[in-house]
This record gives structure tokens, C-alpha cells and sequence, in this order.
């Protein structure tokens, strides 16, 4: 038999097999029923599990195609009008980015004292250095 069918397949094969032995119809179908409904209930928790591996993964990959689509700014290259369109970054703060070019790493940003800790949080995920 093939692998998916396992225990509840075996199973209601089984008790397929050995009701079509006796004569009585409805005492077959009874029997076919209850094999069925045992398992059905055998294979459910099996089924829900699967459920949610495949929830999960669903999941897992909607974020990576989110993450991975978004293009950075990249702080040594932007135009004031590029890094204006940053959250919380006016047109003073991009020309104070502009400044304090060249930098090595985005978190230099708050290093050079350019933003603070909690300006640079809102944009950290937005900014490369290249």
C-alpha cells in the first residue's frame, strides 16, 4: 500500500476485507462505518498537525518575499530627497546624514551622533551602507 494511506488505510482495508466475508449488508455497512469513523479520528490529529506546518510555512515564506522585495537607501549615495523619504528624517536631518558622510556601517548613524537611538530604530530596516 502506498505510505499515505498508513494505520487508518490498513486498518479500514482490514475490516473492509474480513465484513466482505459475511452476508448481512447492513451489519457489513454498520461495521464499514464504525472502521471508517476510528480511522478518521486516528488520522485527524495527524491531518491538524500538517495544517499547521503548512500554516507555518506559508508564513515563514510571505515575510521572506516581504523582506527580501524592499529595497535600502544607501547612506553614502542618497539624495537629500531620497533620505527625506525616510521615517522620521526632515530636510535637516538628511543634510546632517549628507555631513557625516562616509560611513562604514549604518549603525554609524548614531555613533556619529547624526540621530538618536530611537530615530535610528524607526529607519534602521529602510538604510544600507554600499
Amino acid at each position: 500500500m502506498r505510505r499515505w494511506l498508513g494505520i487508518p488505510g490498513i486498518a479500514l482495508a482490514a475490516a473492509i476485507a474480513a465484513v466482505g466475508c459475511s452476508g448481512d449488508s447492513a451489519e457489513r455497512e454498520r461495521t464499514i462505518r464504525e472502521e471508517a469513523a476510528k480511522a478518521a479520528a486516528q488520522a485527524k490529529p495527524a491531518v491538524e498537525e500538517a495544517g499547521r506546518a503548512v500554516k507555518a510555512a506559508v508564513d515563514g515564506a510571505k515575510e521572506g518575499w516581504e523582506n527580501g522585495t524592499k529595497p535600502t537607501i544607501g547612506l553614502n549615495s542618497a539624495s537629500e530627497d531620497d533620505l527625506t523619504g525616510l521615517p522620521g528624517i526632515g530636510k535637516h536631518e538628511a543634510k546632517r546624514i549628507i555631513a557625516g558622510r562616509p560611513y562604514h556601517d549604518k549603525h554609524d548613524l548614531v555613533s556619529k551622533r547624526i540621530l538618536s537611538a530611537s530615530a535610528y530604530e524607526k529607519l534602521k530596516d529602510d538604510v544600507s551602507v554600499k
